[in-house]
């Protein structure tokens, strides 16, 4: 399975890390290169726009996550959700349906960060009415 992912100075060591750590997915990295000092925005952009172009799924890292996740959503079809823990993780996928799992590079540790990102990815969406009725909502706004 192909995981997109990004981030920007402040995630790139996370990000770094996860693509080393977790082996049984093939990692498709959009940025940036190094700890020198980059804008989240355009990253969080470009992550968003290949995931929806492809149907995919992705993370995006900045230090907190947060910004990551503002930019991200942005885009339509795109639905971001910055996750600190696993619960929030599984939920997040079961019913929202999230495509993009945001984390903070400076909140959570390589190996909770781990967890987290083998739980959004290998979590299925639960497909219930509720939740599909819930999507079609925010996605029409």
């Amino acid at each position: 399975m192909k995981i997109y992912i990004a981030s920007d100075h402040g995630g790139y060591s996370l990000k770094e890390h996860l693509k080393k750590a977790i082996k049984q997915y093939e990692f498709i990295d959009l940025g940036c290169d190094s700890e020198v000092s980059v804008d989240y925005p355009c990253y969080g952009r470009k992550l968003a726009e290949e995931v929806v172009k492809n149907k995919a799924l992705g993370i995006a890292i900045c230090g907190t996550g947060i910004g990551i996740s503002i930019s991200c959503n942005k885009i339509k079809g795109a639905r971001c959700a910055l996750c600190t823990n696993t619960t929030l993780a599984k939920l997040t996928k079961e019913h929202n349906n999230a495509n993009i799992l945001a984390l903070g590079g400076r909140i959570v540790g390589d190996v909770l960060a781990e967890d987290i990102v083998r739980t959004f990815i290998e979590t299925p969406f639960l497909g219930e009415e509720r939740h599909e009725r819930r999507i079609c909502q925010i996605e029409n706004e």
